[in-house]
């Protein structure tokens, strides 16, 4: 039986992603990847830990950091520029620090950005001094800190959508926003000029911790977790070759892991490098001609360090 949304399950872990959108899909191969499987609710809003005590609670991405400083959920892949935005917000009323980022997980990457005008010749952020100009944004903490910290007196115009369009109202003269590709800039005569912050989405927790069994179960995901990271863009390289090819081979692999040596067969010698990113045809044809034979790249599914 699912247990309810505000119960304290102490014996459970219970992890807040996205129920749509960008950083729900990849949250969830994710966890999975790390040996996790749910069943889910009727209403997909909760999904219950089949394979480990380990359950799902399906939200917007906005809420997950006031669910974890609320205590209704322990852990939470959420966008840096949400939990940033929201910490910050925290602070600035006095509240204390609820939550911290405990990984990035590789996903989800954009920037937070100060766009002007694309008729603007931009010199820096000391051309913003003195103007007392107005500058709309979903993340007004962000860029409160942002502009105390470049000694900027601006006004902030807080707007929860759309906030590209707002020098075109005649709302601000200039904005401050997530930027992917920078298409949406573009075609609204904007050119981003200032990063304010580098997101990606993120594994969140609360920041003292736990003092029961959720204890072992967050350490035993982050380690599994740090497993599927690790590798995620790791190559396995296997070939044959001859004994007096080995300190050219080793030369080109420098960079690699160390060449691990199998069992020889027929004479030659059986390698094995583990590659951190791609293996280009170019690698691989410079170690052809160096002697390796029947080369193979494998890709790397899971790891233990």
């Amino acid at each position: 039986m699912t247990p309810p949304l505000g119960a304290a399950t102490r014996d459970r872990l219970r992890i807040a992603i996205q129920k749509s959108g960008r950083l729900a899909e990849p949250a969830r191969k994710l966890l999975a990847a790390c040996g996790l499987s749910w069943r889910e609710s009727r209403d997909k809003l909760f999904c219950y830990g089949e394979s480990l005590p380990v359950d799902l609670l399906l939200v917007r991405d906005d809420d997950i950091p006031g669910l974890i400083a609320d205590g209704v959920c322990d852990l939470g892949v959420v966008g840096r520029n949400e939990l940033d935005e929201q910490a910050g917000a925290r602070a600035q009323i006095g509240l204390p620090q609820a939550y911290r980022e405990l990984r990035a997980l590789g996903f989800g990457q954009c920037r937070l950005m100060l766009a002007v005008p694309e008729d603007w010749e931009w010199t820096g952020p000391e051309q913003l001094r003195g103007k007392g100009l107005r500058i709309a944004t979903s993340y007004p903490s962000i860029l409160v800190g942002w502009l105390q910290e470049q000694q900027i007196d601006a006004q902030v115009v807080e707007l929860s959508g759309s906030v590209e369009i707002a020098p075109r109202l005649g709302t601000a003269e200039l904005i401050c926003d997530l930027v992917s590709s920078g298409a949406t800039l573009k075609a609204n005569q904007l050119k981003p000029v200032e990063t304010l912050l580098e997101s990606e989405a993120v594994l969140a927790g609360p920041a003292g911790g736990f003092d029961d069994a959720r204890a072992a179960l967050a350490q035993m995901l982050l380690r599994r977790m740090d497993g599927v990271l690790q590798v995620r863009e790791r190559k396995l390289l296997m070939f044959n070759a001859d004994r007096d090819a080995l300190p050219a081979l080793e030369r080109l692999l420098a960079d690699a892991g160390p060449l691990v040596q199998l069992p020889s067969v027929n004479g030659s010698l059986a390698l094995q490098a583990m590659c951190e990113g791609a293996v280009s045809w170019q690698q691989l044809e410079e170690l052809e001609r160096a002697g390796a034979r029947q080369l193979m790249v494998l890709g790397v599914e899971r790891s233990l360090a």
